[in-house]
């Protein structure tokens, strides 16, 4: 059965009424989950399966017969390495129902149905007893119940409800135990992300209000790859600190903590950032550990595995302060059932624990982390105030269509005569259906007795989530073309859409089937997946911070649309295709997709690529937008020798807002 959805259009900023399978959701979410990179996952795999062994060994060397509880058992893997490991029982535990379907097929597949139970719920739901779930309490609780921040999913309630109502007392934990480690840094890039930033403009300091320099911000973990934040772009004010440890065969409290932890200054600096990460015990002696320390805290950081499921976490202080190189200090961390927050304090000196931060300037609600960056950017800002110099005059009317932008006060403090500004966050909608009646009330509503002499924007728009959604400014500059001003100058005045085929270091694995994990066969978790991929979304682009996931270049760039906003949205689909010989040798995952706004006829902004690509083919991507990455049903090996080539085409529908792409690799 089909049913009508309605869903708003980032590009055209209208709401779409489109015509979906009950199951588009359900496809979606199974289409844009990571399980194969978990299943990819070596490193975490076989530290499991260590701790597994030496958890039913215990158990066995007290007599007992053991019964395994299983929470968040996905595809099942944990439970058959238990019962591989010579576990009695195994109830699996699994709350999204078409992972437990597809678990179900897997225990069923590899042998394990007498021995495996699989349980369509969520833990606090199961029931104990001769009619329950389960028939008795287990002995051995194993769980990957984790994320970046480690007790994001909620681990901690769910630990706290297992011990207290499905495990025997003296029960082993598969993990035994977590650990949490954080480290105070001064970083003038991560702080970037956190607050506004002094702008200088003609000569002028622009200086944020206080009341966005005294937020304490967002309270929300910033969750990345830190092993690609290069060391240097950060200096340790301390050691990295143990700050506290859950033992995971014991009960489990999700009430209220606060932990701290003395240390002495090493350095001097403001002291800004906490970077963070956790490591998990396998076994009570500590013997089998899988760390997510990030890469550069190894000796040989090649040998540091890759994971996107756990990452790493970058806390921010609710403010910056200065510290000196001897002084004593102590970081505090909170939390509560779901969340971490972290506070300095000086001296040997106890103080209450901070509540958690939140944020009362307003920004921190409007504006993203990469965003914060994006607009701390100083080349950036200086490409759209040369600009904007070119174009204003002593008379010019400008009007600023983007999202939280800072045009507005720049082309102010340049001189422009009036710049009005509607906040697109809540007006989208009346950009995109106004008629000419309209218009006339947005000309009064905007207090602008003549014309608009300079259309501006960044673009940039808070419900983006590819590139090409920023075309959304073409069809504002449409709508607006009877506000206009016969030369009206518009900034950008085109826009470009990039592409690029690559290899993947690593990022490949999260849409990379399986096939045998750990000498188990999970192809109906493969299939599952592939469905959902074929259902809808393998037909399309993904978004992806790319600066996080290096990849190698196999093809030059090359912009393979062009948008010219000097001209109203037309009517006709635009359509382009080429090809781009390989030029060098490897496995080609996929194309990388970007945006590039010309701003003036010299002057360009790239949402991508922020250099040229080096003869190895190495890629610096902008750190401030996600990049679209189309991924190939199957990697494909290339020689280099420029015999293949990858055949793109490309068209855009201006009444639907979308972009279809098409790419098929070739060999002559």
């Amino acid at each position: 059965m089909k049913t009508f959805y309605g869903r708003a259009n980032p590009t055209t900023g209208a709401l779409d009424w489109v015509e979906e399978s009950e199951e588009y959701d359900y496809h979606q979410e199974i289409a844009r989950s990571c399980y194969a990179d978990m299943l990819h996952d070596h490193d975490r795999n076989k530290k499991y399966y260590e701790g597994i062994r030496a958890a039913v060994t215990r158990v066995k060397a007290r007599g007992e017969k053991v019964i395994v509880l299983d929470i968040g058992t996905g595809t099942g893997l944990l439970s058959m390495m238990a019962v591989t490991a010579g576990a009695d029982f195994c109830y699996a535990v699994e709350v999204f129902k078409p992972m437990a379907e597809a678990a179900q097929c897997i225990v069923e597949k590899n042998g394990f149905s007498d021995k495996i139970k699989i349980i369509n719920k969520h833990s606090t739901d199961v029931t104990v007893g001769p009619d329950g779930d389960m028939q008795v309490k287990a002995n051995v609780l194993i769980t990957e119940l984790f994320d970046t921040e480690l007790i994001g999913e909620g681990a901690l309630p769910s630990y706290e409800h297992a011990h207290q109502n499905l495990m025997q007392d003296r029960c082993e934990a598969v993990p035994h135990r977590a650990t949490v480690y954080a480290q105070l840094v001064e970083s003038e890039l991560l702080w970037s992300w956190a607050q506004l930033q002094p702008v200088e403009v003609e000569g002028a300091r622009l200086v944020p209000p206080p009341a966005v320099g005294r937020c304490a911000g967002a309270h929300a973990v910033c969750d990345i790859q830190l092993s690609q934040v290069s060391p240097a772009s950060f200096t340790p004010l301390g050691p990295v600190c143990t700050m506290f440890t859950v033992d995971f065969s014991k009960p489990v409290s999700s009430a209220f903590q606060a932990h701290s932890s003395q240390f002495v200054a090493q350095s001097s600096g403001r002291a800004q950032v906490v970077l963070s990460w956790w490591d998990l015990d396998m076994d009570p002696s500590g013997s089998i550990v899988c760390t997510m320390a990030p890469s550069w805290t190894y000796q040989e950081p090649k040998m540091a595995p890759w994971r996107d499921h756990w990452m790493q976490s970058v806390y921010f202080l609710p403010v910056e302060s200065q510290v000196t190189e001897g002084e004593e200090l102590s970081l505090m961390v909170c939390h509560d059932d779901y969340s971490l927050w972290y506070s300095l304090q000086r001296g040997s000196q106890t103080e209450a624990p901070p509540s958690r931060p939140c944020c009362t300037c307003q920004a921190h609600l409007v504006w993203t982390r990469p965003r914060f960056g994006e607009l701390n950017d100083r080349r950036r800002t200086e490409s759209y105030i040369s600009a904007l110099r070119s174009v204003l005059r002593e008379d010019s009317v400008c009007l600023s269509v983007s999202d939280g932008s800072l045009l507005p006060v720049f082309a102010h403090m340049l001189g422009a005569k009036k710049v009005p500004s509607i906040n697109l966050l809540s007006q989208r909608a009346f950009y995109a259906h106004m008629n000419a009646k309209e218009a006339e009330m947005c000309r009064v509503m905007l207090a602008s007795p003549v014309q608009i002499s300079v259309l501006m924007g960044e673009p940039y728009f808070s419900t983006s989530l590819l590139p090409w959604h920023s075309l959304f400014f073409w069809y504002c500059r449409t709508a607006l073309a009877g506000l206009l001003r016969p030369n009206a100058s518009i900034l950008p005045r085109a826009a470009s859409l990039h592409m690029v085929a690559v290899e993947f270091q690593d990022l490949w694995r999260i849409r990379a089937p399986c096939g045998t994990c750990e000498g188990f066969d999970v192809t109906p978790m493969d299939e599952m997946v592939q469905r959902s991929l074929d259902f809808h979304e393998s037909r399309e682009a993904e978004p992806h911070p790319l600066w996080e996931y290096p990849c190698r270049a196999l093809t030059q760039s090359t912009a393979a649309m062009t948008f010219d906003f000097t001209q109203c949205l037309p009517q006709q689909p635009i359509s382009t295709q080429g090809s781009l010989s390989f030029i060098r040798e490897g496995r080609c995952h996929g194309v990388a997709l970007w945006m590039e706004y010309h701003l003036t006829d010299d002057i360009t902004v790239s949402a991508g690529l922020t250099g040229p690509i080096n003869e190895q083919g190495d890629c610096e991507w902008s750190r401030h937008r996600k990049q679209g990455v189309y991924f190939f049903g199957s990697p494909w090996e290339i020689s280099g020798d420029g015999r293949a080539a990858v055949s793109y085409s490309f068209t855009f529908e201006p009444s639907l807002g979308d972009i279809r792409m098409d790419f098929t690799v070739t060999s002559q």
